[in-house]
């Protein structure tokens, strides 16, 4: 990555008591592979599922396919720095930096990609609690194709131009910007939607119990299996900060003090930031099986080779 070119190159000209931290390639390769897998399991399970046909789960395939596009990319990434490192590569060839150009871009497509199937997810959320007798026909398969047309095809064409037409500099302070708008954007949103939901959770306490208890029993029900939607939603973008939040103060550092020999003794802990970042694609599939009993039960008969329709 470009990334990774300009922290080998800051590491190079600065000098510290900090040596640089160095992952075994085999640990890179392993969480790649383990993270491909597994989300493309979720990809696999959403769409042959029917009950899982709705538009969160939609959206949570559309996360899952971009953590996919990231783990292979780093594999690939990795296996070519293997070869590389054998002589059996030139990194400075043309078709070795066009296929490099080409990893930077689904690396920087499934970064703004997931990013924005974040927040759908809390926008479809936000729908589900507020406006639960007017979600179907807010949120119809329909406009949940053209929402997630518009974000694949929004985020293809970002990555390609970053890539291919701005300088390093630039695609740093991009997604620095992008990263810092997206945290306060779906902070607010939760904090929003949480106050809400408190207020309305009184409200249907408060209402006369009359009668038979079935009517409360459903509100209840409904409450719950809504605000246990929007807590799973927190849940996954709590992983997407921890897992990606030291890799962009890393960039932050390269921009802001490249020569400080005190940054550099966090610049020096670089492979561990990205095996953090590598390792968000290994959480989430995991936090989908915790969270969701019917994907539990749709990966248990796709292990076992049953028909879960």
């Amino acid at each position: 990555m470009n990334a990774t070119t300009a922290s080998t190159t800051a590491l190079m000209v600065n000098q510290s008591d900090c040596p640089e931290v160095e992952v075994p390639v085999p640990l890179f390769f392993t969480i790649g592979v383990v993270g491909l897998a597994e989300n493309f399991l979720v990809v696999v399970a959403v769409i042959c599922n029917r009950n899982l046909h709705s538009p969160m789960y939609c959206f949570i395939c559309s996360l899952a396919a971009f953590n996919t596009i990231a783990s292979l990319a780093k594999t690939w990434e990795n296996l070519m720095l293997v070869f590389a490192g054998v002589g059996q590569l030139d990194q400075r060839g043309s078709s070795e930096t066009k296929l490099d150009d080409v990893m930077d871009s689904l690396l920087c497509m499934s970064f703004v990609g997931s990013i924005f199937s974040f927040m759908a997810i809390a926008v479809d959320r936000y729908i589900t609690i507020f406006h639960a007798l007017r979600y179907h026909n807010i949120m119809t398969m329909r406009r949940t194709a053209a929402i997630l047309g518009v974000i694949w095809t929004t985020c293809g064409v970002l990555a390609m131009l970053m890539v291919r037409f701005f300088d390093t500099i630039f695609i740093m302070t991009c997604f620095i910007i992008f990263f810092l708008i997206s945290l306060v954007l779906i902070g607010c949103l939760y904090v929003y939607m949480f106050m809400l939901a408190r207020i309305h959770a009184r409200r249907i306490a408060a209402l006369p119990t009359s009668g038979s208890g079935r009517g409360r029993w459903r509100r209840q029900r409904w409450r719950g299996g809504t605000m246990r939607g929007a807590l799973t939603l927190t849940i996954l973008f709590g992983a997407f900060v921890v897992c990606w939040a030291p890799f962009f103060l890393h960039l932050i550092i390269i921009m802001v003090c490249p020569l400080n020999p005190y940054c550099e003794c966090y610049r020096s802990l670089f492979q561990l930031h990205v095996v953090l970042l590598m390792s968000h694609a290994l959480i989430d599939p995991a936090i989908y099986a915790f969270r969701s009993a019917e994907l539990r039960h749709t990966f248990r008969k796709m292990l076992l080779c049953s028909d879960w329709r």
